[in-house]
């Protein structure tokens, strides 16, 4: 008997035709080992020295950003024929004044809130205890059960294995309250200094005008074409961190206002200050809503002494976020910035674990930046074209 390849079968034959594997088509593309190990190190490299340097590149990412934000005004105020040099003051120091300002008349609610953290602390205990009569919780179940599976474990034993060991008891160290004030005052006086970098910078920014933007079409090179894609990149740029910070400043100001009267309905105390500390707190992503929920739901649990009420505090704020987080934001950003939500996410997360809180606060303008670069250098439009929407 001979047997029969499946290229032998006749085609007129449905099932024989679908038995058939259609040819494989191969698609062959170089790729450079080299190059590729090259742009591997490049970019751990930079890694690396972002965040080894971040004591000086986050100043200097905050005073530019803040620089493309305060820009338009001191451009207004320089129409109406006032210094550049005293338009950049002027601003930055009512914006100081006002940061100030409200930080002063927050002072005695905040004192207050530290005094009462040890009352909180004894009714949240008093809330979670146990009442007399009722069955054990589960978490007390599993504790009592962790608690006979070690005392069996060290009755098992033998006792001829520890005969003339010594037993070595190791004792936490004692809770110091000067090493806590000291690291809090190193801290307090790093971030003063850093704040100090940034306010300077953003002047000399402000003040120095378009000078910069110059300069990097002067570096471009002479041809014409390298000077006009500068120029274009500069401008997409500057249009889009302007439009991403106009957004985040209407979103965070809805957030404001809503949680202000959500919290006014509830009757919690000092709503408006709770209001404005959501829409200041909405500016960092995923924390600040996580920050504003649990800091605003242990004031409710002060004030009214009961978990469900906090729990209707915290939730009403975590609700406000994740509402205007999920549903206008993402339409809002992607329409100002048009970038792709997946690659937003990523690099946020990426940002996050780099630079922590103030990663998470740079991360999409720095991410702007490198889609309206990519965008024009030929090497790298696939990076441009994956950020893109």
């Amino acid at each position: 008997m001979t047997e029969e390849h499946p290229a032998d079968i006749p085609l007129a034959d449905p099932e024989a035709a679908l038995l058939t594997e259609p040819e494989r088509v191969l698609l062959h593309m170089p790729v450079d080992i080299r190059n590729m190990s090259l742009v591997v190190l490049a970019v751990l490299a930079s890694v690396f020295v972002l965040h080894w340097a971040k004591a000086v590149v986050i100043p200097v990412m905050l005073s530019v950003l803040f620089s493309y934000a305060l820009s338009p005004l001191v451009n207004w105020m320089e129409l109406k024929r006032v210094p550049r040099w005293l338009g950049s003051a002027v601003l930055l120091l009512a914006i100081l004044s006002a940061i100030g300002s409200t930080a002063y008349s927050l002072r005695d609610q905040a004192s207050q809130l530290v005094e009462a953290l040890p009352a909180a602390a004894q009714k949240l205990r008093e809330a979670v205890k146990p009442r007399s009569g009722r069955s054990d919780s589960t978490l007390e179940t599993v504790q009592k059960a962790a608690s006979q599976i070690e005392q069996a474990a060290q009755e098992s034993a033998t006792p001829g294995s520890t005969r003339g060991a010594t037993r070595v008891v190791v004792e936490p160290p004692r809770f110091n309250v000067k090493d806590y004030l000291w690291s809090g005052t190193i801290g307090l006086i790093a971030l003063m200094g850093q704040t100090t970098v940034v306010v300077f910078l953003t002047y000399f920014l402000m003040f120095s005008g378009d000078t910069f933007r110059r300069k990097l079409i002067k570096l471009a090179g002479p041809s014409l074409s390298n000077k006009k894609i500068t120029l274009q990149a500069l401008h997409e740029i500057t249009g889009q961190i302007q439009r991403y910070l106009q957004v985040q400043l209407l979103i965070s100001a809805l957030v404001g206002v809503l949680t202000w009267l959500a919290l006014l309905a509830i009757g919690l105390d000092n709503a408006a200050v709770w209001g404005i500390v959501a829409g200041v707190l909405n500016l960092v992503p995923y924390v600040g809503s996580l920050v504003t929920a649990a800091a605003s739901a242990l004031v409710g649990f002060l004030q009214f002494g009961s978990l469900n009420m906090a729990l209707a505090v915290g939730g009403a704020s975590l609700l406000i976020h994740t509402l205007v987080g999920n549903l206008l934001t993402p339409w809002l950003t992607s329409r100002t910035s048009r970038m792709s939500p997946v690659a937003v996410f990523v690099g946020l997360l990426a940002w996050g674990w780099l630079w922590g809180v103030w990663g998470l606060l740079l991360g999409i303008p720095i991410l702007m930046i490198v889609k309206a670069i990519c965008d024009r250098v030929d090497d790298l439009k696939p990076i441009g074209e994956f950020l893109g929407s």
